[in-house]
């Protein structure tokens, strides 16, 4: 038989699908600085924040939500060359694809680009631009002083360095948006909003304040931490259910299986 664990389980993979979206306090915050950033005259716009703190589901949320009132684009994957990318942005911007065995002139580019101005507001989202060098930043630059293109680009902040700090950023974005780390009551209100959304309102209902307080301590807030997290305690849970089910309830979840999961993905060790 199926252990309802396992539906809870399959609720906490991570995934950037709008169906999975979960509003909360900060991710509205974000998405309302970040519409009300695209309504100004600027040319880039920065989202900032550590892996896992949601960037890529919110850049997917606000494309969708504009596409029917702004030309608006959105690049998830980086490309595997410079060539590729701007075969991919000319494709955008002219509406017709390159011929086979052409590479673009950059200048010229540039210079279309400039006589859109007024014609034309062109929005490009550009996720993971970490993986995009200082050479084909400073392009992207360039193509956004025409004020015909502006763009979004989403970043990853680091331990080892700031990358606001960077030269090309510096000077060149008007406005930064950073995601954190959710508080406890964000990632508590994620958890159970999750599980309600899939009608779970029995697991919902197990995991209580103690609980919570530990997994927010174990993942510090961050949501793909968090998946991992609770994706691991409903697959324990799973198991026992399935094997041992005297050792388990539905009323709440056991603080050593919390422990376990914690242990199983080095949070702590023995």
């Amino acid at each position: 038989m199926k252990s309802r664990y396992e539906s809870a389980k399959n609720v906490f993979i991570d995934s950037v699908d709008l169906e999975d979206y979960i509003e909360l306090e900060s991710s509205q915050a974000a998405y309302r600085q970040l519409e009300h950033s695209i309504g100004k005259p600027l040319k880039m716009i920065l989202l900032f924040g550590r892996p896992g703190t949601g960037k890529s589901i919110l850049l997917n949320r606000l494309q969708n939500k504009l596409e029917h009132q702004r030309e608006i684009h959105y690049f998830d994957t980086p490309a595997v060359n410079e060539k590729e990318f701007f075969q991919k942005l000319f494709k955008v911007l002219t509406k017709k694809s390159l011929p086979q065995n052409t590479e673009v002139n950059f200048s010229a580019l540039v210079n279309y680009c400039k006589k859109l101005r007024g014609k034309r507001e062109i929005i490009i989202i550009l996720d993971e631009a970490q993986m995009y060098g200082a050479e084909m930043m400073e392009k992207i630059r360039l193509l956004s002083d025409s004020r015909a293109v502006k763009f979004i680009v989403s970043l990853h902040k680091t331990d080892d360095e700031d990358l606001i700090a960077k030269e090309h950023f510096q000077s060149r974005i008007w406005e930064v948006v950073e995601l954190k780390n959710a508080s406890f009551q964000d990632q508590s209100s994620y958890i159970h909003k999750k599980l309600l959304k899939k009608n779970l309102f029995e697991i919902a209902n197990s995991i209580k304040v103690r609980d919570l307080k530990l997994i927010h301590k174990f993942t510090r807030g961050n949501f793909r931490e968090c998946n991992k997290m609770m994706y691991t305690i409903f697959e324990i849970c799973e198991y026992y259910d399935k094997n041992e089910p005297t050792k388990i309830t539905y009323e709440r979840i056991p603080v050593r299986i919390i422990e376990m999961a914690a242990l199983k993905l080095g949070y702590i060790n023995v």
